[in-house]
């Protein structure tokens, strides 16, 4: 081989190396981007506005540190405690006591709204939707698996609104408004209980077939369970302003280094990248004389109606932080943002979570699952919406 062709050959085989390894880096962009849709398109709803309102040191002041460290301390731990199966093995534990569909779908569904409560919901639907397809496909009961699915979406959606830290727009909410903690739970108190009485009647339609799970085996580690339970003990009270959030933010993560550093790897990134994102875009948002005076005068004739409508283009999360410059009324606000999480597939991250997860499953069955998903959605947000118009109107 001459020294022209040799230099070609090393040439090509150099510049087919790169053009491998761009296509590759290109192909994990592209998939990471349909993952996290709701966070691009918080990315890109960021910079264009950084076009009306250019880069100063004001945008320091758009970001909520203390909710950021609370959501990342939760999600940090609920992570470890999901790797020693702690959640599965406590669900599990749950069905076995029910012995047919009815009963297993609703253990099922309320598993997912108390867990919504405590970890998040869409923490809460990651954990026990695949134990919901486990029951599910192990028992020949696949048929019940859309609506199953949607009831533990609606579920963790609403069952998440009663508690500081179970959804993330409460969390911000609570630290943004400085929302005494019992003032914050009887807000939410009559479309929660409103919310449990029309979930269980909707499972109590499911027959009473008889089913029986199989007797799969998970090895229980109590000395793990002991100090994650301490440490979700401690995102907690930093939840409910016991203790400094910078304690957190120096504890969890060092606790998790040592005992499950695969735990940190598993935190929900995109999640907090959302919320930084949505941060830009919403302060930047409020410093647009137009925007300003337009959502002002909006929430001022329904801050309830016009941020469950928000939910329903912009997804909760971002409605929260958004509306949340224009408005000092977050009862109101509180109460928009949590049951505007149920309805269109975009109203709530969650929602695009369960999607994601019945797919993966039932991959042909798609416009079937969209079907009943909005017919149970545009219901339960028709009626929360409705029986909390008329209690206003009422007092």
């Amino acid at each position: 081989m001459s020294v022209r062709s040799t230099h070609v050959f090393h040439h090509h085989h150099f510049t087919g190396k790169w053009t491998e390894a761009f296509s590759e880096l290109g192909e994990k962009a592209v998939s990471f981007a349909k993952k996290n849709i709701v966070m691009m398109v918080a990315f890109f709803a960021a910079l264009i506005t950084t076009l009306f309102v250019p880069v100063d040191a004001a945008y320091l002041g758009y970001f909520d540190v203390k909710t950021l460290t609370c959501l990342f301390c939760v999600l940090a731990v609920v992570c470890a405690l999901k790797n020693i199966s702690f959640f599965y093995l406590l669900a599990r534990k749950i069905v076995q006591c029910f012995r047919t569909a009815r009963m297993s779908i609703l253990a099922l569904v309320y598993i997912t709204f108390i867990g919504s409560m405590l970890i998040a919901n869409d923490m809460a639907l990651l954990t026990f939707l695949p134990l919901g397809y486990f029951v599910l496909s192990t028992t020949g009961k696949e048929k019940y698996m859309a609506f199953t699915f949607i009831m533990q979406n609606i579920a963790a959606n609403l069952g998440g609104m009663l508690t500081p830290f179970g959804n993330p727009q409460n969390l911000y909410l609570y630290t943004r408004f400085e929302i005494p903690t019992l003032e914050f739970m009887g807000i939410m108190a009559p479309p929660f209980v409103v919310s449990v009485l029309l979930i269980t009647v909707c499972c109590l339609f499911v027959k009473a077939e008889p089913l029986t799970l199989s007797g799969e085996q998970i090895r229980f580690d109590p000395k793990r369970t002991a100090i994650y339970l301490v440490l979700f003990a401690l995102s907690i009270a930093i939840v409910f302003r016991g203790i400094p959030y910078w304690i957190g933010l120096i504890v969890i993560p060092a606790a998790l280094f040592f005992l499950d550093r695969k735990a940190l790897k598993m935190v929900d990134y995109p999640l907090l990248l959302t919320f930084v994102f949505f941060f830009i875009f919403s302060g930047n948002m409020a410093r647009i004389d137009v925007v300003r005076e337009a959502f002002s005068y909006l929430l001022e004739q329904s801050t309830l109606l016009y941020s469950v409508l928000s939910c329903q283009i912009i997804s909760n999360v971002p409605s929260a932080i958004l509306l949340s410059q224009f408005t000092e009324n977050y009862a109101d606000l509180l109460v928009g943002v949590n049951i505007g999480g149920v309805g269109t597939l975009i109203s709530s991250l969650a929602s695009l979570i369960t999607f994601r997860e019945y797919c993966k499953h039932n991959p042909g069955k798609t416009g079937y699952y969209i079907g009943v998903f909005s017919a149970f959605n545009f219901g339960f947000l028709a009626l929360l919406t409705g029986f909390m118009l008329l209690l206003k109107a009422a007092f």
